[in-house]
């Protein structure tokens, strides 16, 4: 840990308790409470951890006031642009942008890794036929652990390395096989040739009766949701995956967990909601009306798709987004599709209305995301499941540097107790 840079006094039932200081390359400086409740006997109160750094890291930056999100400090606006998701995934496991050789090296062991074990499919096999994909990727994915014996030993280096490249690799067939398998089509196995987005979309949609050709377009779009959706700092499932390995849990069932915490409407299920609201407003002419409902505090109807918890300006891989959902309706033909319409009213109308701007609430990337997943042809039960697809390298990036982290303990929050004090039991009959 480098040393404080100030120190902060905390004056409490007569008490001074001075309180190290620490600042990072970029953003807050931190006020370190680990002995607060050593040297005083009391405990922050903080729901959410708005204002609580529960670690430090060197993976991902967002300053929300400014719109900002670095990768080991690259601009994902830059990353968008001019690199892909498997150059963008040895970054985050790296810290640094691979070389030629590093990238032949890294892409080579992925491709090589997609097969799942053969008596998986029974896993699937397992689950009814209406399963949401979550539900049997969460299944699946904690059931690795049973398969891949050399890999769950988190003390040993390399095993975390095997682990993390199986993770990466086969993510994207275990997310294609829950689709196939909810619609009753018989599974895709990856094809090598393939690059990573191009052989997603392949075994999401390609059947043996006749070939199937990825578009180029879909292909870069899939890549760049993946891209911009690789990493997001600690939240709610990085915070998850963190915390469950700081049990010392295998990496497999750690990823499982981070899964199920995405599974939650107001974290990875985004985007699915965003859409079912555009389906709500149906058409272009009631959107008038749900402005009116989102302006109205005592109307429990909100704008999904705008505004983040984060970023309190524009959402900088929305922008990114938006260049993708124009892209793919271009080539689908879909642009006079009534959905669209609506999505770009609303986004017309919130960008110019005075509350909206004050409020800071642009469209986010979520806003953009259903559409393009829509348009591609996946259902919005197959949303969360392709987040979960981009982030396993985030959630494997945090982990391995969680797990190298000589001062990371298991994680403990206290808590604020509002329960009856100590009391006596009662016997039964005596109960009025």
């Amino acid at each position: 840990m480098q040393k404080p840079v100030k120190t902060a006094t905390l004056h409490y039932d007569g008490k001074e308790i001075v309180l190290p200081v620490y600042a990072g390359t970029v953003g807050p400086n931190v006020v370190d409470i680990r002995k607060l409740f050593a040297e005083a006997e009391v405990f922050t109160f903080d729901p959410g951890f708005t204002s609580t750094a529960a670690c430090d890291s060197s993976i991902t930056y967002i300053d929300g006031d400014k719109g900002e999100l670095l990768y080991r400090g690259y601009p994902i606006e830059q990353l968008a642009a001019q690199s892909n998701f498997l150059e963008v995934c040895n970054l985050l496991l790296y810290g640094e942008l691979p070389t030629a050789a590093q990238t032949t090296d890294f892409v080579n062991r992925v491709t090589r890794h997609t097969m799942l074990h053969e008596q998986m499919q029974y896993f699937f096999r397992g689950f009814r036929r209406d399963a949401h994909p979550m539900a049997t990727m969460v299944g699946v994915v904690g059931a690795m652990s049973a398969f891949y014996h050399d890999s769950t030993d988190i003390n040993d280096p390399w095993q975390r390395e095997v682990a993390a490249i199986r993770m990466i690799a086969k993510m994207p067939t275990i997310a294609a096989w829950a689709y196939k398998y909810s619609i009753g089509q018989p599974f895709v196995y990856p094809q090598n040739h393939l690059d990573y987005a191009s052989n997603f979309l392949h075994m999401c949609f390609a059947v043996p009766c006749e070939p199937y050709v990825v578009s180029p377009v879909l292909a870069k779009a899939m890549d760049r949701i993946m891209m911009l959706h690789a990493d997001h700092e600690q939240n709610a499932s990085t915070s998850t995956v963190r915390l469950a390995g700081s049990s010392g849990a295998n990496p497999f069932a750690c990823i499982a967990a981070g899964i199920a915490c995405l599974w939650g409407p107001a974290h990875g299920g985004a985007n699915q909601a965003t859409l079912e609201m555009l389906r709500e407003i149906a058409t272009v002419d009631r959107i008038p009306e749900f402005i009116r409902r989102a302006k109205d505090k005592n109307d429990p109807f909100r704008l999904m798709g705008f505004g983040h918890r984060v970023y309190k300006n524009f959402d900088p891989r929305a922008k990114v987004m938006k260049e993708s959902a124009d892209e793919v309706l271009d080539l689908l033909g879909v642009k006079h599709n009534p959905l669209l319409q609506v999505a770009k009213e609303l986004e017309r109308i919130a960008l110019e209305d005075e509350y909206f701007i004050e409020k800071k609430l642009y469209p986010n990337v979520d806003f953009y995301s259903g559409i393009i997943l829509e348009a591609m042809g996946f259902p919005t039960a197959m949303f969360t499941p392709i987040f979960a697809v981009s982030r396993t390298v985030g959630w494997i990036a945090q982990w391995k540097e969680m797990i190298a982290d000589p001062t990371q303990k298991i994680g403990r929050p206290r808590q604020l107790y509002v329960g009856p004090t100590r009391r006596d039991y009662v016997p039964v009959e005596a109960r009025g």
